[in-house]
């Protein structure tokens, strides 16, 4: 399958019907963490997510801030928005090295195990006052992945604080397994399309401020959304999706999966070489 594929940030429902999926939480089982430690480790199968995590001193990030401030005005100029920069590693090298970093990698090794793929990378970027909000959801909810062995990095492009919408998790959720949502509606501003109700029920909201250039890491199964941003600066974030290796894609997915981590025994995952643009 040619990488020029297009694959939709948001799936459609009825295809995700058919993948038959494992949506419990697996639990990391590292005792020998090499990154993290295990009190990290602990908290993130207790709470479903670690933060404030360090990665890029503030000459690398700012590095990284004036690159996706070139490709927005790209993506602007071509018709597209702040949210649609999507399987992005597939397009451009400079994301291409940003999901494989190792830096990045090795941390969520201690989670995931030695044999991991990186599958995923999405812009989300709240322009001042837009009004778009991300309705509480589980990520799992979207992705043809099983068994549910996969956690989102949200790297922090800029500083990401209460004031311009940081995200938001409900700590412990991951471990309830599949919830139900309902369908959002386009008067509600929802970047996504699925609504978790009453989240607040499940637990307490957390607020995940980060520094620029600092990671968090969330369960495919945790709860998280985010307000509308009100302020007057900007808040984006990009997101790195990472999976064992020996979970298997449905809907061709599996052509966006890149080794990072050990092998692939099966060669289930394309395991796509780094596009020479930028």
């Amino acid at each position: 399958m040619s990488r020029d594929i297009e694959f939709q940030a948001v799936p459609d429902q009825n295809d995700l019907d058919r993948v038959d999926r494992d949506l419990r939480f697996h639990p990391a089982t590292t005792t020998d963490p090499v990154t993290l430690n295990l009190e990290q480790v602990e908290q993130f199968n207790r709470d479903g997510y670690l933060r404030n995590i360090p990665v890029f001193a503030a000459d690398e990030i700012a590095t990284h801030r004036q690159y996706f401030d070139r490709l927005l005005e790209t993506v602007i100029a071509e018709g597209g928005d702040s949210y649609s920069i999507s399987t992005a590693h597939l397009k451009y090298g400079h994301v291409f090295d940003l999901l494989t970093e190792r830096r990045i990698v090795d941390c969520v090794k201690d989670l995931l195990g030695e044999n991991l793929v990186a599958w995923g990378s999405h812009f989300f970027c709240k322009m001042p006052h837009d009004g778009k909000a991300v309705a509480w959801h589980q990520d799992a909810s979207y992705w043809p992945l099983t068994p549910s062995k996969a956690v989102t990095v949200w790297l922090a492009i800029d500083n990401a604080d209460v004031e311009n919408a940081c995200m938001r998790f409900i700590s412990g959720s991951h471990r309830l397994g599949h919830l139900t949502y309902r369908p959002s509606e386009d008067a509600e501003g929802n970047v996504l399309n699925q609504t978790v109700e009453n989240a607040e029920q499940y637990g307490t909201p957390v607020d995940d401020i980060l520094q620029a250039g600092e990671i968090s890491i969330h369960s495919d199964l945790l709860l998280h959304g985010s307000e509308a941003n009100d302020s007057d600066r900007r808040r984006c974030g990009l997101t790195l999706r990472y999976c064992a290796a020996d979970v298997r894609a449905g809907m061709d997915w599996n052509q966006k999966g890149v080794i990072v981590g050990g092998d692939d025994p099966t060669n289930h995952w394309a395991n796509p070489t780094r596009p020479d643009t930028d």
